[in-house]
Order: structure tokens, then sequence, then C-alpha cells
């Protein structure tokens, strides 16, 4: 397939290179300038487009994926799929899918899971939100970049499962921090309540897979000074997202809420800013009840 993929970054990157070893023909463009090895460099997001089966995306917020598809969608062939992957507000995914469709285009948006090892190594999850044929007609490029392409729902709904499962992940991460400070507290080892909770009721994948301890569990980035895996702003944008979805539903999640509060707490008035959001470990050590 001839690909444009705009949005060359951590992510996209190694998403841009595995496509082009499998043998796709790939132009890309970022606005850094900078193109991985293996991709032909295009000087502006239409030039990746025109002429593409397919146009894939990968953008920081729901405001850049909005101009660059106000640039690629009239460059793009009929018929064609413009493939997001980024994480932004749903508003945004459902704007750009019917923005697509009335050109004659189709769309998909299709957020992931697995960080920059998963794009690496080729082994995301797709959350993807569209039409069962525009999924069909790219499931070979889904195979290359990732393990998995789960179909949500029509446009918008792969942006839902991101948020949704993000705002579980931010809130159980903030209980399993606080339930290691906790037992630190009450003289509980730390490797005792791992070996207690790991197999009893409090199972989650943040304790069992991606434990905040160090030295306790699988490796984690934890076990490297919280260098971050998936970075604490990320996961703050992720739970700005979830509750600007909740207020346009009128749905009531005080957890979620909660856990936006504690990471804007963590990211931008203390050291949260550059560390996994496992990071939050250490700073329930450091406080007190009040």
């Amino acid at each position: 397939m001839k690909i444009g993929f705009i949005g060359l970054g951590n992510m996209g990157g190694p998403m841009a290179r595995n496509l082009a070893k499998a043998g796709h023909q790939v132009t890309g463009f970022d606005v850094t300038g900078e193109v991985p090895e293996g991709i032909t460099a295009a000087t502006s997001g239409a030039e990746a487009a025109t002429g593409a089966d397919a146009v894939i995306t990968m953008l920081p917020n729901g405001a850049i994926l909005r101009a660059v598809a106000d640039e690629v969608i009239p460059a793009m062939a009929p018929g064609a799929v413009l493939l997001d992957c980024s994480t932004v507000d749903v508003e945004s995914a459902r704007a750009v899918a019917d923005q697509a469709a009335a050109a004659g285009l189709r769309a998909l948006d299709a957020p992931v899971s697995g960080g920059i090892g998963g794009a690496e190594a080729g082994t995301l999850t797709f959350m993807v939100g569209g039409s069962e044929d525009a999924l069909s007609d790219t499931r070979d490029l889904f195979d290359i970049m990732g393990q998995k392409a789960v179909h949500c729902g029509p446009s918008g709904n792969g942006q839902a499962a991101k948020i949704c499962n993000n705002m579980i992940l931010g809130a159980t991460m903030i209980a399993s921090c606080e339930a290691f400070a906790l037992a630190d507290k009450l003289g509980l080892d730390r490797q005792a309540m791992f070996d207690v909770v790991s197999t009893s009721s409090g199972y989650s994948w943040t304790m069992n897979a991606y434990c905040p301890a160090p030295g306790v569990g699988p490796q984690s980035p934890a076990d490297n000074g919280y260098q971050p895996g998936f970075a604490a702003e990320l996961m703050l944008k992720d739970l700005r997202l979830s509750q600007q979805a909740a207020e346009a539903v009128d749905a009531d999640t005080p957890m979620g809420a909660r856990a936006t509060e504690l990471y804007g707490q963590f990211v931008e008035s203390e050291d949260g800013e550059g560390r996994d959001f496992s990071a939050m470990l250490p700073r329930f050590e450091k406080r007190g009840r009040g």
C-alpha cells in the first residue's frame, strides 16, 4: 500500500518504520522535519497524503488533528482511509470522521495502548472506531504495527474505549501506590504485600504487571528510577479527556475526577513531570495524612 504518515515522534516514528520494513511505500511528514530511515520525506502533510491509499496520523491533541485534517483531506483520493492513531477528545474524532465522509473518504479513530516499547516492537493494541469495511481494508497495517485491533463501534468509540480504560488505569495506580505507602507505615513488608495482593482480590494490572514498588514483581519503570514507560503527564492528558467526555454526557465519575486532580497536582505542582505515572508511590511515601 501507499501510505502517508503524519506525526513521526516517539510513537509515530517506530510505527512508520515497521510499515516500511514490511514493504509498504511510506511517505512521512513531521513538523520537526525529522523522518526515520526508510521513510520518504514530504514537505507538508498534504504532500504526504497525495495519492495515498491510507493516511495515518499520530498527533498530540484534538486541535492539531483538526488542523491536519483540514490540510490533508482535500489532498486525499476518494475512498482512501484516514486512520488517526492519536489520543484525542471524542468530539474531535467524530468531527474529523464526518469531515472525511463528506469528502468521500473513510475514517478510523484508532488510539493505541502499549507505549513506545509496543510501537517499536509492533505489539500495540488498537481501539478502533469507524466502519467495518475501512477496518477490513487496513487490517494488514494494524497487524504490522500491533498485536490486536479491537473494533469498538462507530466513529469516536475508539477514543471512548481508550479514555475509559485509562481512567481505570490512573485510579488503580493511585490505589496501588497508596496501599504500598500504607503498608510501609504499618510495618508490612512490600514483598509480603505483593505476594498477597497479586494472588487475591486486590489483583490488578498495575500491581501484577507494572508494580510501582522497586524490586517487587516483574521489571517495571520503578526498577529504573521511574524513568517513564508511560509518563505522568500523558496519564494526566488522558484523565482530563475522560473528564471532558464525562461532562459532555453528564456521567458521574468521582474516582476519575479525583485521579485527575491528583495527577494534575503531581505533574504541575510537584516533581511528576518527566517521571513514570507509577512515581506516585514515592510521592505518597513522603506524605502524611494531612
